[in-house]
């Protein structure tokens, strides 16, 4: 079975129209992202078959769901599909253990893709099961809602803005969880946001959309990594690495990470030596420099070849850099590229101020 999600759809918007097709992966994180009223939720919702497109197509690791030249159209309950909202929306006279088990109780034994215990162990749930969900916290409450989904049997989970109706203390309580569905779940989700952090932590894919179309799709990594992209012009970008835990350091509390293009020192990191992490380096947290430095307090330098620049903006520059397989940007004004000389093609050293981490 081709493990591949192919959709195209035509749908009316209003101001504009949603026209959309692509080939995704069918498995892992693909992440919609754009801006908010930028046909995201419009686009997920034709995959669910809740919106009647009169053009459409849709394919789902190897099994046809619509196809609208031979009038194929398969119900929303019928595609074996897991639908987070905004709001949980549970059923508010059941306890979570209830909600939890509504849809696995109506799934034939054999055809279960999850077990209880497993999600509830994932998510965190085992002290929520006896309480209603008036007792639960937004972040909680999303949790069940996710749980619910995957003990629904779904052959895809679709999560619409699961984080957009929280707080930030609730979103910092809930991603971790999330970052583990990441890791451990074996079913395809297709996760729409426009909150850049989110998606950095969660996503494998992503799929760049605006005024209904879509603009760009890739690994999260290249995706980040292009300058021709809206994405690039915001004072947050920056590149994605995913690096390896190399060793720790006890006497600085330091660990060091391992990537194709070197190695970088960040804050002690409580996890196993050989564990997987993903790193993100901001634009703006890069500086350049010709020669190698002399003392400082920078600790990671490290040496690569200018790929490409452009001019974003005014009096500023934004330079890709390959370091040794690896791409990191760089914002730097266009005063600091005149005096250094850079073009394509140019040695540098990078100075890399700051380092998010994403384990």
């Amino acid at each position: 079975m081709s493990e591949e999600i192919q959709f195209r759809f035509q749908l009316p918007l209003g101001d504009f129209d949603l026209s959309a097709e692509a080939t995704i992966p069918g498995t892992g994180v693909t992440a919609l992202f754009g801006r908010s009223g930028s046909g995201k939720t419009s686009l997920l919702r034709c995959i669910a078959g809740l919106e009647n497109t009169s053009d459409g197509h849709l394919e789902v690791n190897g099994e046809k769901w619509q196809e609208s030249t031979q009038e194929l159209f398969i119900p929303p309950e019928k595609r074996g599909i897991g639908y987070v909202f905004q709001e949980g929306a549970l059923f508010p006279h059941l306890q979570v253990k209830a909600n939890l088990l509504y849809g696995y109780k109506r799934t034939n034994s054999g055809e279960r893709t999850e077990e209880f215990q497993r999600v509830v162990d994932l998510l965190g749930l085992a002290g929520l099961l006896e309480r209603l969900p008036a007792q639960l916290s937004g972040g909680e409450k999303q949790r069940v809602a996710i749980g619910r989904a995957l003990l629904n049997n779904p052959r895809l989970l679709l999560m619409d803005e699961p984080l957009a109706a929280l707080d930030r203390d609730h979103k910092k309580e809930i991603l971790p969880y999330l970052e583990s569905l990441h890791r451990e779940s074996r079913i395809p989700i297709i996760y729409v946001t426009h909150d850049l952090d989110e998606l950095v932590r969660i996503a494998d894919h992503l799929v760049l959309m605006e005024r209904g179309k879509i603009i760009a799709q890739g690994a999260l990594d290249e995706v980040l990594a292009r300058m021709d992209l809206p994405i690039a012009r915001d004072a947050d970008a920056g590149a994605v690495i995913n690096t390896t835990l190399i060793s720790h350091d006890e006497e600085y509390h330091l660990s060091r990470l391992g990537f194709v293009g070197g190695e970088i020192t960040v804050s002690w990191i409580d996890l196993p030596v050989d564990s997987e992490i993903r790193i993100r380096i901001h634009a703006k947290d890069v500086s350049l420099t010709l020669a190698p430095p002399g003392p400082t307090s920078i600790l990671n330098i490290l040496p690569g070849t200018v790929e490409a620049m452009e001019v974003h903006g005014r009096g500023r520059m934004l330079l890709r850099l390959d370091i040794g397989g690896a791409t990191l940007l760089a914002r730097i004004t266009r005063k600091s590229q005149h005096h250094l000389g850079l073009e394509v093609g140019t040695k540098v050293y990078a100075q890399v101020k700051s380092v998010a981490l994403y384990t």
